[in-house]
């Protein structure tokens, strides 16, 4: 299951997170975004660098899903010690997650290094 963040969290868990943070923007409403969401849960256990997994509930959290300019849903973003790295928002199906969740794995090794 997914850490539950929402727009009194989002500070403390996403932006102060010590670890690099994959945060879910979902909606109850959205057939997608409950799919995606084991996806994600076996994506983070088979990668191989600490990574935090968190959802937010779009519709609860309207001023935080419009400070991101949140155009569809599922949103997925990576942020890094505060800042935005990554945001994807074009989902097809579970292979085109597959794949941008490989993207920004490889994205995100390449600016570690």
């Amino acid at each position: 299951m997914l850490l539950s963040v929402n727009e009194q969290s989002f500070n403390q868990e996403v932006l102060k997170s010590s670890q690099p943070v994959l945060v879910h923007f979902w909606a109850p409403w959205c057939g997608l975004c409950r799919m995606i969401e084991p996806l994600l849960i076996q994506w983070q256990a088979e990668f191989s660098e600490p990574i935090k997994l968190v959802s937010i509930n779009a519709d609860e959290n309207f001023k935080l899903a419009n400070s991101y300019r949140l155009k569809n849903l599922p949103t997925i973003m990576l942020f890094e010690r505060g800042n935005l790295l990554t945001k994807v928002d074009n989902f097809q199906n579970r292979e085109g997650l597959k794949q941008t969740l490989t993207k920004i794995v490889s994205n995100y090794a390449a600016q570690s290094a």
